[in-house]
């Protein structure tokens, strides 16, 4: 079974390192420069029509292809530009949540896109794992969900709320005395961020591989889903659209039919099936980029495939990795020379 207590190590540092890049963008489409005030590396939006969401042409894949082809590394600039043209999550950190949602939703708005958020903050996180951590207390989370919700204000954003945060309330990693403050904290999450004007929002749900939708659709139930948008499965993590599908319809029909996005980022060669199984979840080798984001998916109740994993970045300091997070080069150059 997928051990998920270190899944959702994506990079929350990575929103400061971009939150200077999206204030500036705030009235650009396109754009940018690299570390040395050049000429990016050229990151437009993609068609509206099947990818209606924000590319941030000065994000940290977008900064690397710059810099590749300032050097003429031509080859590599050639691979990286295969995640840098494309929009991916903006995992909003804990220091400044307002300035930065309004950032990346202003600039989402100049491109006439729809910002794609990541909140990940939920205390006691991660259960102690790579990307332990999360607010203080409720009372913090609260505070900084209210941030969030004015930073979006009315621009159209879609939020993937709190990567394993129900999946920890029934997989026993999460002490039962957290629990009821757990729910109460993502329902209290679900109503602020769904009463503002264009935001949608996506409860995570796991993933193919972790169980049975069985064993998770009442806490989803008694996190709120039903007031949600729809579910997330598959965020920072491998199995194929396929399953990912099957999966989600299995859980959707528990929870009133709702909708799902699938996280697509880098399952493009599926699940790893060696080493130890504690660890498979953690910078698998051999892996490759999956299905760009879209609208246009396989079945009606995937509302869209898309890229909550920042490809590119550690999953943590396991088989060689950096820290969870941080831009692994040769990592990133392997994702894109495996994708078709």
């Amino acid at each position: 079974m997928y051990d998920s207590r270190g899944a959702r190590s994506s990079a929350r540092a990575s929103a400061a390192v971009v939150l200077g890049a999206a204030l500036v963008l705030a009235g650009c489409s396109s754009g940018g420069g690299d570390e040395n005030g050049e000429p990016s590396a050229r990151i437009t939006q993609q068609p509206k029509a099947a990818d209606p969401f924000w590319v941030n042409p000065d994000g940290t894949a977008a900064r690397r292809l710059a810099a590749y082809e300032k050097s003429g590394k031509k080859t590599e600039a050639a691979q990286i530009r295969k995640i840098a043209e494309q929009p991916v999550g903006e995992w909003i950190g804990p220091e400044n949540p307002e300035r930065e949602a309004r950032g990346f939703t202003e600039a989402a708005r100049q491109s006439d896109r729809t910002a794609l958020l990541v909140l990940y903050n939920i205390p006691h996180r991660d259960c102690g794992q790579y990307s332990q951590g999360g607010a203080a207390d409720g009372n913090t989370y609260r505070a900084w969900i209210d941030a969030v919700a004015r930073g979006i204000e009315d621009r159209s954003a879609i939020v993937i709320l709190e990567p394993d945060a129900v999946l920890h309330l029934v997989d026993g990693c999460t002490p039962a005395r957290f629990q009821e403050e757990r729910y109460d904290l993502l329902r209290g999450a679900i109503a602020k961020l769904k009463s503002l004007k264009n935001t949608r929002v996506y409860l995570d749900a796991g993933n193919a591989g972790w169980g049975h939708p069985d064993q998770i659709f009442q806490a989803l139930k008694q996190a709120g889903i039903d007031r949600a948008d729809g579910f997330s499965v598959n965020v920072s993590n491998f199995y194929s659209t396929q399953d990912s599908i099957a999966y989600g319809k299995q859980l959707s029909s528990k929870v009133g039919d709702k909708h799902f996005v699938i996280d697509t980022s880098r399952n493009g060669n599926g699940p790893y099936t060696g080493g130890d199984p504690a660890q498979r979840w953690c910078n698998p080798p051999g892996r490759a980029l999956g299905e760009t984001p879209t609208t246009k998916t396989a079945d009606p109740s995937v509302d869209a495939y898309l890229w909550v994993k920042r490809p590119g970045e550690s999953d943590g300091t396991c088989k060689g990795g950096p820290k969870a997070g941080q831009w692994w080069a040769s990592y990133a150059l392997a994702l894109a020379e495996n994708s078709r």
